[in-house]
């Protein structure tokens, strides 16, 4: 065969430091998320405000972000 026909493929993965860190983030705003369900009271505002919106940003904004920015 010639040289020439052959190609070569190189895969080149997408992901670069920034993503990883970025999706690192995600990750912990997810457990602050959590935990700070878990250590407020059923009713107050800390449950039901503020662990919701981190849990929104860290599922819809932070982590879909580190997935799909790619430059």
């Amino acid at each position: 065969m010639d040289n020439k026909n052959k190609k070569t493929l190189q895969f080149s993965w997408p992901y670069k430091r920034k993503n990883y860190l970025l999706f690192g983030v995600g990750v912990f705003v997810i457990i602050v998320g959590y935990l700070v369900m878990y250590f407020g009271e059923v009713d107050s505002f800390q449950s039901l405000v503020i662990s919701p919106l981190l849990l929104l940003a860290g599922y819809l904004v932070i982590i879909p972000m580190a997935l799909l920015s790619i430059k």
